[in-house]
């Protein structure tokens, strides 16, 4: 039966997509004779034509087409608005994404106002790294229509990037009963609460933990947890972050969680070895920050077993990076002297084609 509802279903759906593609491309048929006809008669074509046939091979996925007919319209006055953001749509599937926000943008010189450019273009300033100009334009959503849970969302979502984390939470907390139902939103405030060292942010992680998991947002939760010497509990959620993460896991490596896991370790088993076994564990799996296991050390907070050992890994880690650097120095120097043949033979060979060009 549930088979037999999917075939349906999937049968519907390619209907639905038949008759779009069948009524786009007989709107670009009708609207291609309309012109033809006009012209055939001395008459101009409306910017509505164009704009209609540039629209029809949008439908069609004919980006190239769309572009020509919509830069047609976008000539005149009442069609400039909805072609420039047609045209800005299509510079973003292409992902030109400078482009796209700058015909965005375009439209904001003439209407600053404009609620659908300034989403466009704040959305595509963050694929284009301008997280200042995004910000700006989401503030200006807001302005407009301040109860706009989504752009609320967004415009906090671009302050937490730009490490604004008391204005995002701030943000966020001004839609209270959108959070209640919103995952995103309410990680979002947990993140931003947490990166102020907030001890609100152990109570929204925990909720959040309870109904979804993601092994980065665990990390973070450990990491409030441990700042709050909430030690056991912050070994507890390391460990299951640890346990989550893939083996290609970024942003943190399972090496660096290992690494935040061994340093509560040494902080709350202080006589434990526990925590300095981890901490080779994480160096075994390609930790390498060296600098970050002395200001443990430094801390003078460690057992002296504890202390030697890290020692003795912070020595190794040491050891290797000279070594690495010696390869480093070693294949440059390599290289130069390679370099440095290749010009001397061509010296050479140019000599002696001067020289047996006079002797001829």
């Amino acid at each position: 039966m549930f088979v037999n509802q999917c075939i349906v279903t999937n049968l519907k759906n390619d209907y639905t997509i038949a008759m779009r593609n069948f009524l786009s491309f007989f709107i670009v048929l009708l609207s291609f004779f309309s012109v033809l006809l006009f012209s055939c008669a001395g008459m101009a074509a409306s910017p509505e034509e164009y704009f209609n046939i540039g629209m029809a091979y949008y439908d069609l996925g004919k980006y190239e087409e769309a572009e020509k007919w919509l830069s047609r319209a976008r000539q005149a006055n009442k069609t400039y608005a909805a072609s420039q953001y047609n045209l800005g749509r299509i510079a973003y599937e292409r992902q030109h994404f400078t482009e796209a926000a700058e015909l965005f943008e375009e439209i904001l010189k003439r209407d600053p106002d404009n609620i659908l450019a300034l989403r466009a273009a704040a959305y595509t300033r963050i694929k284009t790294g301008d997280i200042d100009k995004s910000q700006k334009h989401y503030s200006r959503v807001l302005e407009l229509i301040p109860e706009s849970s989504d752009d609320g969302y967004n415009h906090a979502l671009v302050l937490f990037a730009m490490e604004r984390y008391e204005e995002s939470e701030e943000q966020l907390n001004k839609y209270p009963f959108a959070i209640q139902t919103n995952k995103d939103m309410q990680l979002l405030l947990a993140r931003s609460q947490g990166k102020q060292n907030k001890v609100e942010a152990i109570d929204n992680f925990s909720k959040w933990l309870a109904q979804n998991n993601d092994y980065k947002a665990r990390y973070e939760y450990a990491g409030v947890l441990e700042y709050n010497a909430l030690y056991a509990r912050a070994i507890e959620e390391y460990r299951k972050s640890l346990s989550d993460a893939p083996e290609n896991a970024d942003n943190p490596k399972k090496n660096e969680i290992r690494f935040a896991l061994a340093k509560t370790l040494l902080t709350a088993e202080r006589e434990s070895t526990a925590g300095a076994i981890e901490m080779q564990g994480a160096v075994d799996d390609g930790y390498k920050n060296a600098a970050l296991i002395e200001e443990i050390i430094d801390g003078g907070k460690l057992s002296r077993a504890n202390s030697i050992t890290l020692r003795t890994i912070v020595d190794n880690l040491r050891r290797a990076e000279l070594a690495e650097q010696e390869r480093k120095d070693q294949a440059e120097r390599e290289r130069l002297e390679r370099e440095r043949g290749i010009q001397e033979q061509t010296e050479q060979n140019t000599n002696e084609t001067a020289v047996s060009e006079t002797d001829s």
